[in-house]
């Protein structure tokens, strides 16, 4: 089987261009994309596509591209999709984004120029100690890099490209799925999954080398409307019940030392309040609830509940407004059922020569929620590293044993069909 070896630093040519786009996406915008700015990857990745002989690439209207690689197989093979997503975080700018090749990496701080108190230290990233002589790709200090999720995106089109320039390597109809504004939680809100017409799919926007994740986050999102008694303040007395004063007794009367982002690990769950307004008469907050067990998760939200009624009840003449919605579930309920696609993708990561590290994710992908739209799609790792902030990274090293992953789940489906 030919083996890819990233000719003439194809890869990181292609990562910093698209690194260079700048696709940040914006909760506060109810268009899909939710900023225009993200089809012009689109449009580049759709003309790269075409370049390379994938003949029905193509950009929606609302950002989504598709193209099929056809497949070169006599055999019956389930089509498989890669995705990943081209917007990149609202956390950091991504604007002008000057990416820097570190070779040779042996272990030094790496101070980034435009910003010298932006250092990636090894005891503040563990996972540079197994970076030593490899070449690290990370931005200039003052930006995000985008690796999360550029760097996926590379790999993909990377190995898009290695399987149409080798025939010989045998696989079934491949479909690639790049999406837009997966950072605010909208990411296939508008997929065409018809149109995909895909069976499985891997998503490739997961960190360290060799992870592949099969499990997330079950993930519920509560806004909480308080409705207090206004009144002129110097004749207030026995009369004002401030909306204000009434979430933050709330907010104050959450756990503190558990349930918290800041003091869970691993599979514990948290309440979390993510935005708050409001004035004297009314005041707002939004939530975001946590974890991989559903019994748990709602236990959290009557949580929540039992301490706002807990508050209320000292406030005879205000009101509140809570409601909890569904935002999506562990897609290792769905994934279970199907347990090919992540043995499969297992295997493809040993034959790349990687140890394998499978994992939970403390969070969402686009692969959430398209397991329970009827595509089952675990994540695969693409080596990107501290996203969402000015100290991101990715090493080459590590994207192209993604590539060559992504290579090796093509032909085992091909192979065992």
């Amino acid at each position: 089987m030919s083996k890819y070896n990233n000719p003439n630093g194809s890869l990181q040519n292609r990562f910093i261009k698209y690194a260079k786009i700048d696709t940040q996406s914006d909760p506060n915008s109810p268009t899909c994309p939710s900023t225009e700015k993200q089809k012009n990857l689109g449009k580049e990745l759709v003309a790269e596509l075409l370049e390379i002989g994938i003949s029905d690439a193509e950009m929606d209207i609302n950002g989504y591209v598709y193209g099929t690689i056809p497949g070169n197989t006599t055999k019956q093979v389930p089509v498989i999709c890669f995705c990943s997503h081209m917007d990149t975080s609202p956390d950091s700018s991504g604007e002008n984004v000057k990416p820097i090749i570190h070779d040779n990496y042996q272990g030094e701080d790496l101070i980034l120029p435009d910003d010298p108190k932006v250092v990636l230290k090894m005891a503040e990233h563990p996972d540079l100690k197994h970076q030593l002589g490899n070449s690290i790709i990370t931005a200039s200090g003052i930006t995000l890099l985008g690796a999360d999720n550029k760097a996926g995106v590379a790999e993909i089109m990377e190995a898009a490209a290695f399987l149409m320039q080798n025939p010989e390597v045998k696989h079934g109809t491949i479909k690639i799925f790049f999406t837009p504004d997966e950072e605010i939680g909208r990411g296939v809100d508008k997929a065409d999954l018809k149109k995909l017409g895909a069976d499985f799919a891997y998503t490739i926007d997961g960190e360290t080398l060799g992870s592949i994740e099969d499990e997330t986050f079950s993930a519920d999102g509560a806004k909480l409307i308080i409705t207090g008694v206004s009144a002129h303040p110097g004749f207030a007395k026995g009369k004002m019940e401030s909306a204000i004063k009434i979430l933050s007794e709330i907010l104050n009367a959450l756990p503190k030392d558990t349930l918290t982002p800041e003091t869970t690990q691993l599979k514990e769950g948290f309440i979390h309040p993510v935005a708050f307004k409001g004035q004297v008469e009314e005041a707002e907050a939004q939530f975001i609830i946590r974890d991989f067990d559903n019994a748990k998760l709602q236990s959290h939200g009557e949580l929540l509940e039992e301490t706002v009624k807990k508050v209320m009840a000292n406030y005879p003449n205000s009101s509140y407004n809570l409601q909890i919605k569904a935002q999506y579930r562990n897609m290792k309920e769905v994934l279970d059922q199907n347990p090919k696609i992540v043995a499969y993708g297992v295997e493809a990561i040993t034959r790349a020569g990687v140890a394998v590290k499978k994992q939970s994710i403390r969070g969402g992908t686009d692969g959430s929620r398209l397991s329970f739209m009827g595509l089952p799609c675990p994540n695969i790792f693409a080596g990107e590293h501290a996203f969402h902030s000015k100290q991101e990274w990715v090493s080459i090293q590590d994207m192209e044993k993604a590539v060559q992953t992504i290579i090796n789940i093509a032909t085992i489906w091909e192979e065992k069909a």
